[in-house]
């Protein structure tokens, strides 16, 4: 191995991407869309401010439901005065009203059916709103025809929601409060960055290997450089050139949401029209919405007391080794495949044994958040071929992974990328200067044994 020559064909394989125009626009247009995902319900709730309720017209002839709807930030329930159901759902728009439901007598059971018409297509949340309240007037109901004894103070007191509070224990017996919410949010997104970035990035040194082959570029250049010294040189360029513009991404991405919020926060929050809406939108005076800004604060408070305590020195160690790693050995896979075709067309048959477990880890992440500690989500993060994002997703959960597991997946993910350095290495060198045939696993077989 020529470590120079290696040098030289990653400072080559760098400064061609960082130049082109893809690669200078991804850069600038990815933080702005992830900026986008993070701002645009901000926005979406701010204008949602000025929404108008949907009027709904009720013909009861239930003679319980009526009484007791109400109406609510959504909703407005109209009691209609003639209780003639064929000439309301007939003049929905000269009665000003966006739809009109009809409440049928109760049957033996005590229950009622509810039929809703309007001029559209009713949306979810109005559907939805309706069936609740109903669902709820005819509960009550029910309940009622049971006489029992301080019937409204008992319900009052069932209406209780536990509140559970979950705390970590150390050896020494120090307790302190952890957010579950929290671990699931890093571990999402550090699983799906390796796999976004490691596809991503792995297919663009398939087709970096397959545009030289085709071009006949690559005949020249092993005449002074060895194909294993060039695979290399390029993943190893390519993977500076993820870094890169991952950091780009990071930096840029929390700027615009910083730079959003110092500019629309104090700006929303003193407008008292818009906190005026924001009242009246949700049905409470001032006071309730006291109650609940402090309640607000103290859960951000709570968020930020456990984000101190969270690791990040080892999340953000985890997450460079495995993606490092995980990257390295996905791509030698792929620059494996496309030495072994002359075109992306013919890769397809190629490339699914090495997607499959790429998505087969992404599955794996997503059933870990469930259980970190389960027998699925250990053999996930030992497996090399899903270890980067599947003990990511265990890594933030405090406790849930020991050392010695940790050290051993990452041993084991490191031989495999050895291995597999090894072997697409001598595919390499024969594939890539092979043209004009379509090859199968049966001839790469055959090329691994020369």
């Amino acid at each position: 191995m020529d470590f120079k020559k290696i040098k030289l064909v990653l400072g080559r394989e760098f400064s061609i991407r960082v130049k082109k125009k893809s690669f200078i626009i991804t850069t600038i247009v990815t933080p702005i869309l992830f900026a986008a995902l993070m701002i645009v319900p901000s926005l979406i709730m701010m204008a949602d401010l000025d929404k108008d309720v949907s009027k709904v017209m009720v013909v009861d002839a239930s003679g319980i439901v009526a009484q007791s709807l109400e109406s609510g930030a959504e909703i407005e329930y109209i009691i209609s005065d003639s209780g003639d159901m064929d000439f309301v759902k007939n003049h929905l728009d000269s009665l000003g009203v966006y739809a009109a439901m009809y409440v049928s007598p109760l049957d033996t059971a005590n229950n009622v059916t509810v039929d809703a018409y309007a001029a559209k297509q009713i949306n979810a949340k109005v559907s939805d709103a309706i069936k609740a309240d109903v669902n709820d007037i005819i509960e009550r109901y029910k309940l009622q025809q049971y006489n029992i004894e301080n019937f409204d103070r008992i319900q009052a007191d069932l209406n209780h929601e536990v509140e559970l509070n979950t705390y970590i224990v150390s050896e020494d017996g120090q307790e302190r409060e952890s957010l579950v919410g929290i671990s699931m949010a890093i571990s999402f997104i550090m699983g799906f960055v390796i796999y976004m970035f490691v596809t991503m990035f792995g297919n663009m040194v398939m087709s970096s290997v397959i545009n030289e082959k085709s071009n006949k570029i690559v005949e020249v250049i092993v005449s002074s450089v060895k194909p294993f010294d060039l695979m290399i040189g390029k993943i190893l360029g390519v993977a500076s050139v993820a870094l890169t513009q991952f950091f780009i991404w990071v930096i840029l991405t929390l700027a615009i949401v910083f730079g959003f919020q110092l500019a629309m926060g104090p700006e929303l929050m003193s407008d008292p029209e818009a906190m005026e809406q924001m009242t009246q939108m949700a049905g409470m005076d001032s006071e309730q919405m006291a109650q609940i800004a402090s309640a607000s604060d103290s859960e951000v408070a709570q968020v930020f007391a456990a984000l101190k305590e969270v690791n990040f020195g080892l999340i953000i160690g985890c997450f460079l080794i495995y993606f490092v790693l995980g990257y390295l050995l996905y791509a030698s896979l792929f620059a494996a495949i496309g030495s072994a075709v002359d075109n992306e067309a013919d890769t397809q048959q190629l490339v699914l044994p090495v997607t499959i477990p790429l998505i087969l880890g992404l599955l794996l992440m997503l059933q870990t958040f469930q259980n970190p500690d389960g027998q699925l989500a250990f053999w996930g993060s030992m497996i090399p071929f899903t270890s980067p994002m599947v003990m990511l997703a265990r890594v933030p959960f405090e406790g849930c992974v020991q050392t010695w597991e940790l050290l051993l997946s990452i041993g084991l993910l490191l031989i495999t990328f050895l291995i597999a350095v090894f072997f697409s290495g001598k595919v390499y060198r024969i594939g890539i200067l092979m043209h004009g045939t379509k090859y199968s696993w049966k001839d790469i077989w055959k090329w691994l044994k020369y």
